[in-house]
C-alpha cells in the first residue's frame, strides 16, 4: 500500500482527509503513483500534472524520505519506503514571491 500526502486544496477537491493509500500494480515510480491517483480520484486530473503532456506542474513538487523528487524521471522506481509504506509519497504545492 503506498501512502501519498496531498496538499490541503488537493484533499478537499478530492474529498479525503489525512493520507491516501493507493494499491499500485507493477514498479512503484512517480508515473505509477500518479496514474493511480488520479485514476481514483478522477477529480484530481489537471491538478498535480498536465492532462495532455502528464508532465508535473510548475510550483508542484514531489518528496519522498526528505528527498526532492520533482526532477526525476517520472519512471524512476521511488524509495523502498515509499512501495512498503514506511514513508509517504509527498505532494507538495510549491510557494513563490517575494
Amino acid at each position: 500500500m503506498i501512502r501519498v500526502v496531498l496538499p490541503a486544496h488537493l484533499k478537499t477537491l478530492a474529498h479525503v482527509t489525512g493520507e491516501v493509500r493507493l494499491e499500485v500494480s507493477g514498479p512503484v515510480t512517480q508515473l505509477a503513483v500518479l496514474d493511480a491517483l488520479e485514476e481514483r480520484y478522477p477529480m484530481l486530473l489537471g491538478t498535480i500534472r498536465d492532462r495532455h503532456t502528464r508532465r508535473r506542474r510548475p510550483f508542484v513538487r514531489f518528496y519522498a524520505c526528505e528527498q526532492d523528487l520533482s526532477n526525476d524521471p517520472p519512471e524512476t522506481p521511488l524509495p523502498a519506503e515509499v512501495t512498503t509504506g514506511a514513508e509517504p509519497f509527498i505532494v507538495l504545492g510549491a510557494m513563490a514571491g517575494g
